[in-house]
């Protein structure tokens, strides 16, 4: 079984994916920012390398649902394949951060790879203000996150919560993060989790 959290820049997908990966006892696959050779780079000039940095997340999670597929084991996974090509990558594209000739190089070779991957059995989307978004990003405090702008955040999730209104591809779970605190408060991570095995009995 494939579980997938999506959502925007912190809104706490990494943090979960941890908490139900080990309630849980199933495999977690992370997004990588640590030893990502762009995002740094990407943060501090967009344009130059947004589409290095695109190709790098579907080459990077095209991967990881393959393992999860040839595995067979239960694995929740931080982030989609999804994400990149209906929310970041047209992003980039419509703030004039990315060629249309990259775009649609991009866009070709994604469509590709959606053929070959299946969709996550439950989709579990954090919905969140862009407030609690800046609130957490300054939090965890990421060097490369600090020039992120308010405007890129809120085109981000205008697009999210477009992307997640048309989402037929599985079920999917919306958890509204902005008045919970699953990390220090166990009766919100309980709710969750309440949630979820609500989500899973009924796929079967």
């Amino acid at each position: 079984m494939h579980i997938a959290i999506a959502g925007n820049i912190g809104a706490g997908k990494t943090t979960l994916t941890k908490l139900l990966a080990k309630h849980f006892k199933w495999d977690a696959h992370f997004e990588d920012v640590v030893d990502n050779p762009y995002l740094d780079d990407f943060y501090h000039q967009m344009e130059r390398w947004s589409f290095n940095l695109q190709i790098y997340f579907l080459n990077s999670r095209f991967r990881q649902v393959r393992e999860i597929k040839e595995t067979g084991k239960t694995t929740i996974q931080d982030r989609t394949i999804y994400e990149d090509a209906y929310i970041f990558a047209p992003n980039l594209h419509a703030m004039g951060l990315m060629t249309n000739r990259d775009y649609n190089n991009y866009k070709s070779l994604f469509d590709l790879m959606e053929d070959l991957v299946g969709s996550p059995d439950l989709l579990i989307y954090l919905r969140s203000s862009i407030p609690n978004l800046v609130d957490q990003i300054h939090k965890r405090g990421r060097d490369y996150e600090n020039t992120i702008s308010i405007e890129y955040l809120s085109r981000l999730n205008e697009r999210y919560e477009a992307w997640v209104q048309t989402y037929d591809k599985g079920k999917l779970l919306i958890i509204d993060v902005d008045n919970i605190n699953f990390v220090d408060n166990p009766e919100d991570l309980g709710n969750i989790i309440n949630r979820i095995d609500a989500e899973i009995n009924g796929l079967f």
